[in-house]
């Protein structure tokens, strides 16, 4: 038995033609329909990237306790836990957060990695003169990461240049080379369609459309203000990238039907999160609340056990439950600590794995959802505290912790997920700024974009009792109820 996870990053479910899209040119996501079961309630759980990635790993939830980070010594890794098990374990990616000082224990647990460089403002080619980019893009926003990006672009003359072409070169590398042995599992993961929505000419052509404005491919974590005709270009500029990842897709398809793999290959298409590309007035994915554009995700599983394709499943799923579905698949033990489900029933014959779902960004809402209903939980003082971060490998995106941040930490309590162990309490100002936030709750069958938040005691009581429930089984600390103002499940 093998397995292939092609994980994309900031891949938009309701941008694609299995969930409705009628104006992307994306043929081998339906392909990839038609040969997979498709979940219709896939949800984020912790945000963004590496939040993530934690818990793709681990099978739990991360923001209750901290922010963006390493994987922890006491966190149950997926990938390591397959090797010990015989399991050979790959990771081929362009993320570049895998080598950035809040992602640096995550690529080291599987047996082999290949990390592709260049995306975004990825630290690669070195270079003192400040690039030649377009005079739009010199203005306030010309940062570090900015330009960096463009100095990066100077090495990408053609596609085959391009870092997500050549991630998926050495995945499809490592599937010819290995397809006659067994008990392996492949990650291939790409960065796009992440921002800046840089592709090949080809793609953009894809999308021809009226614009003679500024240079415009990286929307701002902020509020829209730009032009209709700056928002339309920027929807169509990511239409292209997400086109490309469909070109790539296609390939492992096609090199699944060349080699007969879908006999004994599970394959697992996913993505961390969505994106905001102008609706709510938003860009990007940070900001609160998270709408469904951000929160509900596509996944698509094929499991050659019972081989169940061209079918939809409506039960409630998270990204905690993919450490557990790859252990369960090759006979590995889940360990207590993950409270993710196997999909292993669901994905043949829909058996439910939960009622209700959490999902956040520590220090923002916490929001829940039974699938009809989301309900977003806002703090209840203005200065969102007390919050605390909980770790052993105090980092943030790009830098450790400061001397000034860790003057105040001390030992707390353990969890019951820490082994035993007593992690740092280091006070916390959450992940991003907290805008102003608002409790709400939206019913999704009658208003799925999310425009008329509700009124209703009972709904609400009943999520309220899904929340505190949950954070009791995943153990969080006690000043989430407070911040929260929840009462803890008994």
């Amino acid at each position: 038995m093998k397995a292939i996870m092609v994980m994309f990053d900031t891949l938009n479910r309701h941008m694609l033609p299995p969930y409705g899209c009628d104006w992307t040119y994306a043929p081998n996501f339906a392909r990839l329909a038609e040969k997979t079961v498709v979940f219709d309630n896939s949800y984020v759980g912790s945000m963004p990237c590496m939040p993530a990635r934690r818990e793709l790993m681990t099978g739990r939830y991360n923001f209750l306790h901290r922010s963006w980070g390493p994987l922890e010594p006491f966190d149950d890794a997926m990938p390591e836990l397959l090797g010990q098990s015989g399991v050979y374990t790959h990771l081929v990616t362009d993320h570049q957060h895998y080598w950035e000082d809040g992602g640096g224990t995550y690529h080291t647990r599987y047996s082999t990695f290949e990390l592709i460089r260049g995306q975004e403002g990825d630290p690669w080619i070195g270079q003192v003169k400040d690039p030649e980019t377009p005079e739009s893009i010199n203005d306030s926003r010309m940062g570090r990461l900015v330009r960096q990006d463009w100095i990066n672009r100077k090495r990408l003359k053609t596609e085959e240049d391009f870092p997500q072409a050549q991630t998926f070169a050495r995945g499809l590398e490592f599937i010819r080379s290995n397809h006659k042995e067994d008990r392996w599992f492949l990650q291939l993961e790409t960065f796009d369609p992440h921002e800046p929505f840089h592709t090949p000419q080809k793609y953009k052509d894809l999308y021809p459309h009226n614009y003679d404005g500024k240079h415009f491919d990286w929307p701002p974590y902020a509020p829209v203000s730009q032009t209709p005709e700056e928002v339309a270009h920027m929807r169509c500029e990511y239409a292209a990238l997400l086109s490309m990842c469909d070109e790539y897709l296609g390939k492992v398809l096609d090199l699944m039907d060349e080699l007969d793999l879908w006999k004994d290959t599970l394959l697992i298409v996913n993505t961390d999160h969505g994106f905001l590309l102008g609706e709510h007035d938003w860009w990007a994915k940070c900001v609160q609340p998270f709408y469904n554009e951000v929160a509900h995700t596509p996944l698509f599983i094929w499991d050659p056990r019972c081989g169940r394709m061209g079918e939809r499943r409506s039960s409630l799923v998270q990204t905690i439950d993919l450490a557990p579905t790859l252990l369960e698949f090759f006979g590995v033990p889940i360990p207590k600590d993950m409270k993710g489900k196997p999909l292993k029933d669901t994905i043949a014959s829909d058996v439910p794995v939960r009622e209700a779902a959490l999902f956040g960004i520590h220090g923002g809402h916490i929001n829940c959802t039974d699938g009809r209903y989301v309900y977003m939980r806002a703090p209840v003082n203005a200065n969102n505290r007390p919050l605390y971060n909980y770790t052993l490998m105090p980092t943030h995106m790009r830098s450790r912790f400061s001397a000034a941040e860790l003057q105040h930490a001390e030992l707390s309590e353990p969890f019951d997920f820490t082994k035993g162990v007593k992690p740092l309490k280091i006070e916390s100002a959450g992940f991003v700024k907290v805008q102003q936030l608002e409790t709400m709750l939206f019913d999704l069958q009658e208003d799925p974009q999310q425009l008329n938040p509700l009124r209703d005691s009972a709904v609400e009581d009943r999520m309220l009792r899904h929340i505190a429930r949950l954070m009791r089984e995943n153990d969080a600390p006690a000043e989430q109820y407070v911040r929260m103002g929840i009462e803890p499940a008994s």
